[in-house]
């Protein structure tokens, strides 16, 4: 006896908004759009944003190679090397090979890269305060956040 396909998905959510994944990939894609956007007047990528953000943040901390950053800022290795190569091209970044290990590169951001940088932080986190004011509590929310992704304090 054959056995029917299934012709619904059998989910143990009734509905896709019932399904905390769901909502984490729907609203990420909208939070994403909003950033696109924001940063489409600096001629910036968010991937881009995050790579030159993060080398900005860090540069006081510490010296910085791509390894570190494609760490600190989750993102793949192989992208953060395509992201960093076009930042260089825009001379926004400098890459220079790590003296100690030839293997590694050194990161710093030129002039013009700080300045770009804190530039466009300030309509990040105007598009940040926006698409969050809809929440009661966003420092709550902030935490939970933490909590799921395992994030620490740079």
């Amino acid at each position: 006896m054959a056995i029917a396909p299934r012709q619904n998905l059998d989910s143990e959510f009734d509905t896709p908004q019932a399904s905390p994944g769901f909502l984490l990939w729907y609203t990420t894609n909208r939070w994403q759009a909003s950033q696109r956007a924001a940063l489409r007047p600096f001629g910036l990528t968010h991937v881009q944003f995050v790579a030159l953000a993060s080398l900005v943040w860090l540069k006081n901390k510490r010296v910085i190679n791509q390894r570190d950053l494609a760490s600190f800022a989750s993102i793949d290795p192989m992208m953060t090397s395509q992201v960093l190569r076009s930042l260089e091209a825009k001379n926004l970044i400098v890459r220079s090979q790590d003296p100690l290990d030839k293997r590694a590169w050194l990161l710093s951001a030129t002039e013009a890269g700080t300045e770009l940088a804190n530039q466009a932080i300030v309509a990040v986190e105007r598009c940040d305060e926006e698409f969050f004011s809809r929440l009661i509590d966003v420092e709550a929310f902030v935490e939970q956040l933490k909590a799921l992704s395992a994030i620490e304090e740079a």
